[in-house]
């Protein structure tokens, strides 16, 4: 399944620690785009070991992430604003 997932981390003390570990584990499954934005195609075991390292760090009360789903790629049009840097492009 194709995945963007998008983080929002509070940047208090704890949060300053907890944002790069966030961000290494989503570099881990996906492709980095643009700040806080990943994208990529994930099996299901993947997901579900993606979401479990997230939720040793993500504070239920504090940060976000949101995981969109979809079949595959092909079905998501992306539209670019400003500055078109489509990472993924280079993927066959």
């Amino acid at each position: 399944m194709y995945v963007i997932l998008v983080y929002d981390i509070l940047f208090d003390e704890k949060g300053k620690k907890i944002l790069p570990k966030i961000f290494k584990i989503c570099k881990k499954y996906l492709v980095h785009i643009q700040n806080s934005v990943f994208e990529g195609n994930l099996s299901k075991p993947n997901s579900i070991a993606l979401k479990k390292e997230l939720a040793q760090y993500v504070r239920k009360d504090k940060d976000s992430v949101i995981m969109f789903y979809a079949r595959e790629e092909r079905w998501l049009n992306k539209d670019f604003l400003g500055i078109e840097e489509d990472k993924t492009s280079n993927f066959l």
